[in-house]
């Protein structure tokens, strides 16, 4: 029984996403990569790796490498995706091509009490993007970048099918490791999912974050907070988080979020071994929500 229901809030997104207002496809306020997520999802402004195709093209221009990551999000009630992201350079500008599918499977219809005589039929959500983005340089410190992203929805017998944008831009300080950096996401719309189209979760993000090291202690730190507002709703977040990276082996990870009634902190871990890197990510969620563990793997090459 609870799948129908957390099912229909997925795509109203109401509880679900706790700040949902008129807009669904909450998938896309997942996000991606579990060093952000661990970081407070604040990978507007964090994200160093392809991750930032997601969160802000403008930053893809930091990567030198090529880079591709898998993640598998087990997230709450039941709600499972697979993400997997890929970066390389062309004509001398990065291009980074994302993709995301989410399914809750096996939820029940109920019409009329059942009994062991009538079996309950179910059905399967699905849903899913595929994203290409690219970013450039405008100034010595100021980058922008675009994404261009095919959203497709299914519930039981109805499907829409959709586009969205997102458009940011990054200045780099001439304070060493310091960085700023602003997006707006999922600019676009669906076609009709039955009788009425899904809103997209439009939001925008300003944010910083600072690179230091502490040379005694073989650590890499960063520290980052951004501001968060999805623009049909009058909530406001904080996303703030921390990465220590010691000798470029073992990574320690806190964030917390702001503005939500059954979420808060973050935590995760990061094991490194030269190009290759594991990520993990824990976010607790009151409410008996239930608890949403992420695992991504980076490669560079």
């Amino acid at each position: 029984m609870k799948k129908i229901l957390f099912t229909f809030l997925l795509g109203t997104s109401f509880v679900f996403a706790q700040s949902a207002g008129n807009s669904g496809l909450s998938f896309l306020k997942f996000g991606f990569g579990a060093r952000n997520i661990a970081m407070g999802d604040a990978g507007n402004s964090a994200s160093n790796d392809l991750t930032a195709l997601f969160y802000n093209p403008a930053r893809l221009t930091l990567i030198d490498n090529n880079e591709v990551l898998f993640m598998h999000n087990r997230w709450i009630q039941d709600v499972n995706s697979e993400v997997f992201g890929i970066k390389w350079e062309m004509f001398g500008i990065p291009i980074a091509a994302g993709f995301n599918y989410t399914a809750v499977n096996d939820i029940e219809i109920r019409t009329q009490p059942t009994s062991p005589e009538y079996p309950v039929p179910t059905f399967d959500a699905k849903y899913f993007f595929g994203s290409l983005s690219t970013g450039f340089n405008v100034t010595k410190n100021i980058a922008a970048g675009a994404t261009v992203r095919y959203l497709y929805e299914g519930l039981l017998n109805d499907e829409a099918n959709g586009w969205g944008f997102d458009l940011g831009v990054c200045y780099t300080s001439p304070i060493n490791g310091l960085t700023f950096s602003s997006v707006l996401k999922n600019i676009g719309s669906m076609d009709a999912l039955r009788n009425e189209a899904t809103k997209l979760p439009t939001d925008f993000r300003l944010g910083s974050a600072y690179n230091f090291k502490i040379e005694s202690a073989k650590l890499d730190l960063i520290a980052v907070g951004e501001f968060q507002k999805y623009l049909d709703t009058d909530d406001i977040h904080f996303n703030l988080g921390g990465d220590a990276v010691y000798e470029q082996t073992f990574a320690l990870r806190l964030g917390y979020q702001t503005g939500y009634e059954s979420k808060g902190f973050t935590g995760g871990i990061g094991l490194i071994w030269g190009s290759l890197r594991f990520d993990y990510a824990y976010m607790p969620f009151s409410l008996g929500l239930g608890n949403a563990n992420l695992f991504s793997i980076l490669f560079k090459f």
